[in-house]
């Protein structure tokens, strides 16, 4: 069965239970080492789910937007926040992705795992003009082609889109525009209550030369 990514899908998906779990989990681990040499700013993460990577950046300093187009996924990151004293660091928007218009940059811009309606390489071109001259772009998301890429943690299939490979995202980040610092695959087993899944990877990170318009 395959899914259309769309804001009934992702209410759906983010039931109580499923935003709980989430909520229990580490940060992916691929954002402390991807950030840690960056100059702290403003950041942008983008398809957010229940908060835990932008709650992450707000302890590190950076003032951040978490967006999602989940009501459920963001019915409880402003407590928390405001619980462990960020509150003031952290703004949470509830939006399509797809069709907003922010109307500003960030420093940083950051996705985990986000599906749009639109295919991740629209997404990334898209969520890329968010970026401000000089700032940084990173990017999760699952590797095309994996054996295990139909069996990720929102459970059935992948629509046609929905995973990419790193010479795709690579092609939309040309030169002398972009600088790419990172980019790469791997392959990680995730442990949640009971269970456990193996994600094949795809880690992505580029700046923005000052001045270069997209």
């Amino acid at each position: 069965m395959t899914h259309q990514f769309d804001k009934h899908y992702w209410e759906d998906h983010w039931a109580p239970e499923t935003a709980r779990e989430a909520r229990s989990m580490p940060v992916n681990p691929y954002l402390a080492a991807e950030t840690s040499t960056l100059r702290v700013g403003t950041a942008l993460d983008a398809g957010c789910g229940t908060g835990t990577e932008a709650r992450w950046l707000a302890e590190q300093g950076w003032h951040v937007t978490g967006a999602d187009i989940s009501a459920q996924a963001l019915a409880t990151p402003a407590e928390h926040t405001a619980a462990a004293g960020f509150g003031d660091q952290v703004e949470w928007i509830e939006t399509d992705l797809a069709r907003w218009e922010p109307g500003r940059t960030w420093d940083l811009v950051v996705t985990n795992y986000a599906h749009p309606e639109t295919g991740q390489l629209t997404f990334y071109q898209r969520i890329a003009s968010w970026v401000a001259p000089g700032g940084t772009i990173f990017i999760v998301g699952h590797r095309h082609g994996s054996s295990h890429s139909h069996n990720h943690e929102h459970g059935g299939s992948h629509p046609e889109g929905a995973t990419a490979t790193l010479a795709d995202i690579t092609r939309l980040f040309p030169t002398p525009q972009w600088g790419i610092d990172t980019s790469y695959e791997n392959t990680r087993t995730v442990h949640t209550g009971h269970r456990s899944r193996r994600l094949d990877d795809v880690i992505f990170r580029a700046h923005r030369r000052n001045g270069d318009a997209i």
